[in-house]
Formats: structure tokens, C-alpha cells, sequence
């Protein structure tokens, strides 16, 4: 067997005496896990205290047929493989079992290595399973304190688009410098797409040299190079169903290129050194920092892919072009990056430092200083002296403290996050800006936030990823 067969945990089910004790001693002495039984009622007995890989199935025993064994078995354990060994005359039932969910069937007499070809397929795609569940669970629990936020015209064109894109399948691009939240867009395509209970799979091309990006996206076989000591699917397989996230594609080699252009055209592949093709059902989207027309140009990025590739583009602006985004962000940031259980807040004269700043880093920068501010702050109030010194005396934009109207749209902006947040409550409101609540009420009577429903028109420009 090519896969490391101590891991495997293997049930054989057999009312045949002799043949389950010849296959029990064969494959423990293998190193496997192995638990036999005789028949359904004890195999359901020992399940409960047992947990297997893959299980031999004897199609017919006495009493519980193999069928009726597996659907049970499923349904304590879903990610177990059935295998089920029938007679020559049962084949047409056994191939009805692999409608119902069996990896395969032998028929009896088999050859031993046969057979152990089959455990070892059989076990793969349980570990395939299980990476996808891994992904799905891992994305799952990130989702939550991610979302893309702004209410600038130039997030609001983006978010837009993303939400009439997400729902299809079609190949999204997805352009914008280091920092400015092309994951979190490829994060929002999956989850309110119809493959979100599936994989989101990521790969960073500029990562990984060409030949192991080319293994990593498509799998290989054993013995396709030096180090390839047994086969591995690739990332393209285990996003079976799912989302395929290309990040920083300008860097991908030209080999890789010419397999990634074939998936998009009719969705098939082949592992490196392997001559069977395989059928992949994923979405790709695909992102950029760099202008991949300049990559064209120089010889470096197919024509074909890129056009493949560009079936819709979503362009997302640096920060320092959205400025009016920057309160809004940082009362996401500490609502939900936040250090400890006490909620942070800001003083006004930071908040402004935070937006005349250019940011080369955009909104990862962002993140970065105001967790560092979290750690330094006292009392969880972030002050000036919390920032970066580099940040703080940073020159000021001509667009930002040179025209009051903006710095008084900042501060209403800033009053209205804390509003929504808590939900209207004037004292928790006071308190979360740090003033009085009579403060607090010329604030809203200078803005004529009164008869505003903060929930409404505000609340529903962010977009959920």
C-alpha cells in the first residue's frame, strides 16, 4: 500500500470464519487498526466504542445484510468507506450499494493486493473528506469577525457588484494593492454563493516555486519527482464543490498557467505525473496587485487566462482614497478584534491622526496599529500617544484637516458608528466616546441625528462577507 496504512482503522465484517481471521491477521500484521465481527448486530455493537476508516462489508450474512450494515453504519459514522464483498451472482446489488454510498465492491475470490489497493483508495478519499471538513470549519470560524466595510462611493460600487456576482459561478478577478481586502472579498463570494457549506481553499502563487505550485493546485502521483513518496491531491481536488482562492496570480509560472486555463475552459486536470484525467467542479477567483496587462506585455501571463480570468472584476480602492471609511472601519476594528472583554475607544484627536495618515499599508495597516494601540492603551482608551510616533507626525493630506467640513463629517460618522453599535443606548453611547451625556446630546442635536433610524439607511450600507 502507498498510503501509510498504520493510520488506517479497519472494520471487517464477515460471517466466513476463516476468511475474516486470514484478513485480520494479514493486514494487523501491516500495522492497521483492525476490529472484526461476524455480523451486523455485533459490528452496531462495537461502533459505539469504535470509530473506523474504511469497513469490509460482506454483502451476504445471515440476519442484517451488508446493504442494511452500511446505512447504519453511515449513519453513526458519515465519513466511513464501505467497501462490500459479494459473490459473482450479487454483483448487479452490489453495484445498487454504490448508489447508496459504498466506495466499491470486490467479488469473491480476490486477490489480496487487489484488495489492498482498494483499502488504500478507499481511505484517501476519507482524508480528502476530512481536509474539506477542516477547511469549511476553520473558514467557517473566521467568517464571523470579518466583513467588508465602508460607505464610501468606491466600496459601495465594489460591494455592490460582489453581491449580484456572489450567487453565480462565474470567474471573478479581483484587483487592488497589498492590504486592501482582496481575501475578504474572495471570503464574501464563497459564503453567499450556493458552494458556501463547501471548501474555501486559498493558495499565494508568489509562495511556492513552479514545480510546487503545480503539485499543491493539482496533486501528484508517487515517484513523479524526488520527494514524491506517495500521492497527494491537490488543492483544485480538495475545493471539490467549493471556492478556489488563486491570491497574487501575476506570479504564477507559465506550466501552472496552461493547466489553470484548461480547468476554466472544461474543468479538467491532471496530477503531475499522472496520465488519468480528472474532472474538477470548483469556482476560481483570482486576485492581483499587480496590473496583469503589464504581465501580458512582458511575456509572463498567458492572454487567453487573463481574458478566462476577467469574466467579471472587482477593483478595490486604497485607503487613503476612502478616507470617509476610516472611523467606520476603526469601530469595527475594536468591536471585533478587540483585546480581553472591555470594549476600547478612541479620542477624537487620534481618530483624526488615524485618518490624515496615508496608510502605503492600507486597511491590514490599519488592523496592525490599532491592535498594537489596544495593547499600549490605558484605562482601554486609545490616545495619541498610542500610535505609532511614525503615523503621528506624518504629514497631513491637503484632502483631510485643511477642510473643516470633513473633519466634521469624521466626527459625525464616528458618533453614529458608536450609535449603531449600541444600539441607540445614550449612556452607553457617552461612555464609549468618552464624554458626558449631555455632550453627547449637543453632538446629536449638531448633526440632527434625532430623528435618524441608525439601524436603517447606515447600517445597511455595510456588507456582511
Amino acid at each position: 500500500m502507498t498510503t501509510s496504512i498504520s493510520a488506517i482503522r479497519l472494520l471487517i465484517v464477515d460471517d466466513d470464519e476463516q476468511l475474516r481471521q486470514t484478513l485480520e491477521r494479514r493486514f494487523k500484521r501491516q500495522g492497521l487498526d483492525v476490529t472484526s465481527a461476524a455480523g451486523g448486530e455485533e459490528t452496531l455493537a462495537k461502533a459505539t466504542q469504535c470509530r473506523w476508516d474504511v469497513a469490509l462489508i460482506d454483502l451476504n450474512m445471515p440476519g442484517m445484510n451488508g446493504i442494511e450494515l452500511m446505512d447504519r453504519l453511515k449513519e453513526l459514522q458519515p465519513e466511513l468507506e464501505a467497501l462490500l464483498l459479494t459473490a459473482q451472482g450479487s454483483i448487479e446489488t452490489a453495484i445498487q450499494a454504490m448508489k447508496r454510498g459504498a466506495y466499491d465492491y470486490l467479488t469473491k475470490p480476490f486477490h489480496l493486493p487487489e484488495l489492498e489497493v482498494h483499502i488504500q483508495k478507499a481511505y484517501e478519499k476519507v482524508q480528502l473528506a476530512r481536509r474539506e471538513r477542516q477547511w469549511v470549519e476553520q473558514v467557517g470560524y473566521e467568517s464571523c469577525r470579518y466583513r467588508l466595510v465602508g460607505s464610501s462611493p468606491s466600496m459601495q460600487r465594489a460591494i455592490q457588484l460582489l453581491q449580484k456576482v456572489a450567487p453565480t459561478d462565474a470567474t471573478v478577478l479581483v484587483r487592488g494593492a497589498s492590504g486592501t481586502g482582496k481575501e475578504l472579498v474572495a471570503r464574501a463570494l464563497h459564503y453567499n454563493s450556493p458552494r458556501r457549506g463547501r471548501p474555501l481553499v486559498t493558495v499565494n502563487c508568489a509562495a511556492l516555486q513552479e514545480t510546487l505550485l503545480e503539485s499543491e493546485l493539482f496533486g501528484h502521483e508517487k515517484g513523479a519527482f524526488t520527494g514524491a513518496v506517495q500521492t497527494k491531491a491537490g488543492l483544485v481536488e480538495v475545493a471539490e464543490g467549493g471556492t478556489l482562492f488563486i491570491d497574487e496570480i501575476a506570479e504564477m509560472a507559465p506550466g501552472p498557467q496552461a493547466k489553470l486555463l484548461r480547468v476554466l475552459e472544461d474543468g479538467h486536470y491532471r496530477r503531475v505525473g499522472s496520465t488519468q484525467e480528472n474532472q474538477a467542479d470548483v469556482r476560481v477567483v483570482a486576485a492581483t496587485n499587480r496590473p496583469l496587462e503589464e504581465a501580458i506585455k512582458a511575456g509572463k501571463f498567458r492572454e487567453d487566462l487573463y481574458y478566462r480570468l476577467n469574466v467579471v472584476t472587482i477593483q478595490l480602492p486604497l485607503l487613503r482614497e476612502r478616507r470617509q471609511d476610516i472611523p467606520e472601519l476603526v469601530g469595527h476594528f475594536l468591536t471585533t478584534r478587540q483585546i480581553g472583554a472591555t470594549r476600547y475607544r478612541i479620542e477624537s484627536n487620534a481618530l483624526e491622526a488615524l485618518v490624515r495618515y496615508d496608510w502605503p499599508g492600507n486597511v491590514r495597516e490599519l488592523a496592525n496599529v490599532l491592535e498594537r494601540a489596544q495593547i499600549l492603551a490605558e484605562d482601554h482608551v486609545i490616545s495619541l500617544d498610542d500610535l505609532p510616533e511614525s503615523l503621528v507626525e506624518s504629514p497631513a493630506s491637503e484632502s483631510t484637516t485643511t477642510d473643516p467640513d470633513y473633519l466634521r463629517e469624521i466626527e459625525r460618522r464616528h458618533v453614529v458608528e458608536i450609535l449603531q453599535r449600541v444600539k441607540g443606548n445614550k449612556v452607553h453611547a457617552a461612555k464609549a466616546l468618552g464624554i458626558s451625556r449631555r455632550a453627547l446630546y449637543r453632538l446629536i442635536a449638531k448633526y440632527h441625528l434625532e430623528s435618524t433610524r441608525l439601524e436603517s439607511k447606515e447600517a445597511g450600507k455595510r456588507y456582511m462577507g
